[in-house]
């Protein structure tokens, strides 16, 4: 068997997305499952070095706030590129914040950026030979929650 270096923890950013959001609908809360909520995903931005499109509007971001704060999402969407070809994006993940900002999560409110972690796994479906190698590599994301958009910087793991 042939002997094969791998490089740990390299990351290559291969593009951004700047989705804009409407505002959350509640599907329903408790204390066992937590609170329920759909975001709509109306637009967006794409760009990276060959990656220079839009967000096709009608995606959703499927959430589950839990009881103890964590946030347990799937965003599912499109976008188109400047060349016409169209990717499917499941991108699954979690957002976490200190305990002390758990009830504000819970109640909904929007909490600074900056003090939660965000974190999610993209999964892309293509439809053009050109970006074949996207469903052959695994990719993670870091996101940062906005008021009313997301930003998404997605990296290649090398």
């Amino acid at each position: 068997m042939k002997n094969v270096e791998v490089k740990e923890g390299n990351l290559e950013e291969v593009f951004s997305i700047e989705v804009k959001v409407d505002k959350p609908i509640v599907v329903g809360q408790d204390e066992l499952v937590g609170r329920r909520q759909l975001i709509p995903i109306l637009s967006g931005e794409v760009k990276g070095d060959k990656f220079k499109g839009i967000v096709l509007p009608g995606g959703v971001d499927s959430q589950v706030i839990r009881p103890d704060g964590k946030c347990e999402l799937s965003a599912r969407y499109a976008i188109k590129l400047e060349d016409g070809a169209t990717i499917y994006i499941e991108n699954n993940g979690i957002r976490t914040v200190p305990n002390e900002y758990i009830e504000a999560v819970k109640a909904g409110e929007f909490v600074d950026p900056n003090i939660y972690y965000f974190r999610t796994v993209p999964t892309f479906e293509v439809y053009e030979e050109k970006y074949r190698w996207m469903t052959k590599q695994l990719f993670i994301c870091s996101a940062t929650r906005l008021v009313d958009k997301v930003l998404l910087k997605f990296y290649k793991v090398i």
